[in-house]
């Protein structure tokens, strides 16, 4: 995690140079992969 902001965190990924940000507590596989993709990770399956 980046940072914490007050409705969401900051998540980033340093060996590819990328972030997203996260505003839930709870998310669901739709979200998560395009998360995923965002930071420029694989999703887990």
């Amino acid at each position: 995690m980046l940072r914490e902001g007050g409705n969401h965190s900051w998540w980033y990924n340093p060996l590819k140079n990328k972030r997203t940000a996260i505003r839930h507590n709870e998310i669901k596989d739709v979200l998560a992969r395009k998360i995923c993709k965002d930071v420029g990770i694989p999703p887990k399956n």
